[in-house]
């Protein structure tokens, strides 16, 4: 079986699509799957950097084309990075893709699944979307103007063409299932497999034992961390408020994003001592900088539920830390977390909600590791690699017959 999947990042680069996709391709082709990826020469924090052209990474065979590197810094910028990118990828998959081969199609950049959908049909291939989100839905709900009206249709038009055509469409989660669905595509062709985290790889390790505390200056602070990309989608002004009700709690916000600069500029214009900024960290470090945390915080608007599902829950699983969750109160994360037993979830605006929450979690004798061990179950029952790759491995199978 020969499996294509096009995103505009892969490894070495370490955002969250990149992850994903690094996990899943590598593990496929450890199964004895023929797994190429159709990618960018970029990296996701670095848009001066340029990757080789190709690559053989972990019996994966990586094809990274050429794009514009404006970064980004500016819409106007990321626009024609996506624009270069529908027209190179799809001129390497013509080249690349034959008869029944089947091409995965993921969200960065939005409606990559539409030249993807282009080139299969041309060469005979099979089409599944894989939707970290749905666009251009995101894009509407946070304001930016040419996801509305006439546009707004014309891209729905596609993305729903695109969609209707695919042998499968793999979503994240039950709403967002739900989300699909309401857009007229075949239930059948609709299958729900959560993003994960390596169990394996990130497990727990203890505070007194975590060298990153040390490097850190956190020492014996409670600590409340964010990691992960601080983008539009997630909300942080009741999390900083909070910061401020509560000055001896240390915040930890590790990773990067538009809003990153915002909520530092607010902290130094407060006088904060309490907020601490950190870059990415390499993965061969991610089960130090979960766990430097006590716990952690999941933010998401919840006026796109359904559409996103935040997939840094699943690391703070494995690193067997409790959850915050901020937003929808019967949102994807928030029913798991209830489920689970894992965590609080408060809604968004409830400052008052946020410091109770934080207060019981430092002071409540033992309830801090109990929900970290359910979330480490959780992960290893439901949300752990190998199931994830299982599952998938299955549905290619389903799609190649």
């Amino acid at each position: 079986m020969r499996v294509v999947f096009v995103n505009r990042f892969y490894a070495p680069d370490h955002s969250a699509t990149s992850q994903m996709l690094t996990d899943l391709a590598v593990a496929l082709a450890a199964g004895g799957m023929d797994v190429h990826v159709v990618t960018s020469r970029l990296r996701y924090d670095d848009p001066s950097a340029l990757l080789s052209s190709s690559d053989r990474l972990d019996g994966v065979t990586v094809h990274r084309v050429r794009t514009s590197r404006f970064g980004r810094g500016n819409l106007a910028g990321r626009a024609v990075d996506y624009a270069t990118f529908y027209v190179s990828a799809g001129a390497r998959l013509l080249s690349l893709l034959r008869r029944a081969d089947i091409a995965v199609a993921m969200t960065d950049p939005p409606l990559i699944s539409v030249a993807t959908g282009w080139a299969a049909r041309l060469r005979g291939a099979r089409l599944v979307n894989w939707l970290q989100d749905v666009f251009p839905e995101v894009a509407a709900e946070l304001g930016f103007s040419a996801a509305r009206g006439l546009p707004g249709r014309a891209l729905m038009w596609l993305r729903d063409r695109s969609l209707r055509k695919a042998r499968a469409n793999v979503v994240l989660g039950h709403r967002m299932r739900d989300r699909v669905a309401a857009l007229r595509v075949d239930s059948t062709t609709i299958a729900a497999i959560p993003n994960w985290a390596g169990g394996a790889a990130v497990r727990p390790v203890a505070r007194e034992r975590n060298p990153l505390r040390a490097e850190w200056g956190l020492a014996d602070r409670f600590v409340v961390g964010y990691s992960g990309n601080m983008g539009r989608a997630h909300e942080f002004l009741t999390l900083v408020e909070a910061a401020a009700a509560v000055p001896d709690v240390m915040f930890l916000f590790i990773g990067g994003g538009a809003q990153k600069v915002q909520v530092a500029a607010v902290s130094a214009q407060k006088g904060f001592a309490n907020l601490v900024f950190k870059p990415y960290q390499p993965r061969e470090r991610l089960a130090e900088s979960l766990s430097a945390a006590d716990v952690h915080v999941v933010t998401l608007r919840p006026q796109l539920e359904g559409l996103i599902v935040p997939s840094k829950f699943y690391g703070i699983c494995a690193a067997g830390r409790p959850t915050i969750f901020i937003g929808d109160p019967e949102g994807e994360i928030a029913a798991e977390v209830r489920a689970s037993d894992c965590g609080r979830c408060v809604q968004q605006g409830d400052v008052a909600g946020l410091v109770a929450a934080i207060r019981e979690l430092r002071d409540v004798m033992g309830l801090r590791e109990r929900l970290g061990r359910n979330a480490r179950r959780a992960l290893e029952e439901r949300y752990d690699k190998p199931i994830a790759v299982r599952l998938w491995r299955d549905l290619l199978g389903r799609v190649a017959e």
